[in-house]
């Protein structure tokens, strides 16, 4: 058997992870199912897909200044529902679950103001009502939604700790 076999996360699996570990954070009138799986899949898609990558999309986002580089200098594609979803959700993830690392050197207020207004963007340009109604949801919700991934992200690094201090200790 290859190590890669070990190593290997899938997508499902990694969805399944995130999801339920945001149902444990979320309390049960504090946010539909449905957006608990969007943010879920927000942060298995960005686990599971690389940097560098040119099949998936969107990318991971390297930092918050290709951020601001790709979707707010460049206003080309501001037209677009899904790259203005994208422009969102890589907002999200960045001052949300990165927010501890980022805080020193960016202004995280003014990009997760800019995520909340891409996602408002993706809600009127696109031709799904639900998933419309799904990005009018993340605008106005982004603060809670970075909240709780800046929270889930401090919990995943604590136990990850708290496990090293235990495999030390044996």
């Amino acid at each position: 058997m290859h190590l890669r076999t070990w190593l290997a996360v899938t997508n499902g699996q990694a969805l399944r992870f995130f999801f339920e570990r945001l149902r444990e954070l979320t309390p049960a009138d504090g946010a539909p199912v449905s957006e608990v799986l969007y943010n879920a899949s927000v942060l298995a898609h960005f686990a599971t897909t690389s940097t560098g990558s040119i099949d998936a999309f969107p990318p991971s986002p390297t930092s918050l200044t290709t951020v601001l580089d790709v979707f707010v200098l460049d206003r080309s594609q501001h037209a677009d529902a899904d790259i203005m979803e994208a422009a969102g959700s890589q907002c999200l993830l960045l001052t949300g679950f990165f927010a501890d690392q980022l805080r020193q050197r960016h202004n995280l207020r003014w990009y997760a103001s800019i995520g909340a207004d891409f996602y408002d963007q993706a809600a009127h340009l696109g031709r799904d009502r639900e998933r419309s109604k799904m990005m009018e949801s993340m605008a106005g919700r982004f603060g809670y939604w970075r909240r709780q991934q800046s929270r889930l992200a401090r919990e995943l690094r604590e136990s990850a700790e708290s496990l090293s201090s235990m495999i030390v200790r044996l």
